[in-house]
């Protein structure tokens, strides 16, 4: 299963983006699927076993435009995109 941070902010999005490539952590820019609603239209996805160390990311640095976390899963060849 997979993470997806959304953000309002293109520029805080590739900024989270960084800190886990900078970490050498596997994350990788995506589009913001239409359930995660009003976004900047690009997310950061990564392993849901890597959810701690995003949120410690988010407390390093004053993320304004954070939205939230949401789980990204496929249930019978659907994509299901939940808040966490």
């Amino acid at each position: 299963m997979f993470i997806i941070a959304v953000f309002s902010s293109r520029n805080e999005t590739l900024y989270f983006a960084n800190m886990f490539k900078s970490n050498n952590i596997y994350a990788m820019i995506v589009n913001t699927p239409k359930e995660a609603g009003q976004a900047c239209g690009i997310s950061v996805k990564f392993d849901a076993r890597m959810i701690d160390v995003g949120r410690q990311f988010l407390l390093s640095k004053p993320f304004k435009s954070f939205i939230g976390f949401f789980t990204l899963k496929y249930i019978n060849n659907r994509q299901v995109v939940e808040k966490i």
